[in-house]
C-alpha cells in the first residue's frame, strides 16, 4: 500500500549549488544529507510540508545519476512513494510482473528503498521507500 509521495528526486551537477537555491533561497530545511557510496551519490533531503525533495549529485560519472546527467542534464530524476513495508510491496509487484531495477530492498537516504524500472512506469523512474526511525 502506498501512503504518500515521500520525495521527488532531482539530479544536479553540484549539491552545494542546488542547496543555495532550495535551502537558502526557498528556505527549505535540510532533513538529512549523506554520501551513499554504493549508489555513487551525495544526497540531501529537504522537507516541504509532508513530503521532501531529494537532491542528487553523482560522485562518479558511471553512477546511475552520473549517466542520467550525461544523457538528460539536470532535472527531475525520480518520484518516490512511501510504503509501510517496502519488502511486501516489492514482492507484490514481482508477482504482478512489474519490471524492477532492484530485486530486494537496500539502504538509502530515505530508509529501505527499491526502484522500479522506468519501462514499467511510462518512462518514470519510481522509488519505493520505508523510512527507518
Amino acid at each position: 500500500m502506498i501512503d504518500k509521495i515521500h520525495h521527488i528526486g532531482i539530479a544536479v551537477h553540484s549539491l552545494d549549488d542546488a542547496l543555495t537555491f532550495y535551502r537558502d533561497t526557498l528556505g527549505l530545511d535540510v532533513h538529512a544529507q549523506d554520501t551513499i557510496e554504493d549508489q555513487g551519490v551525495k544526497a540531501a533531503l529537504l522537507t516541504i510540508g509532508q513530503s521532501e525533495i531529494e537532491l542528487l549529485e553523482p560522485t562518479r560519472p558511471d553512477s546511475a545519476v552520473g549517466r542520467f546527467l550525461e544523457r538528460k542534464g539536470e532535472g527531475l530524476h525520480h518520484i518516490c512513494f512511501q510504503t509501510p513495508n517496502v519488502d511486501a510491496e516489492l514482492d507484490a509487484l514481482k508477482q504482478k510482473g512489474v519490471e524492477l531495477v532492484d530485486q530486494k530492498p537496500r539502504r538509502g537516504l530515505a530508509g529501505m528503498i527499491c526502484f522500479l524500472h522506468p519501462k514499467a512506469n511510462k518512462g518514470v523512474l519510481v522509488e519505493l521507500a520505508t523510512p527507518i526511525d
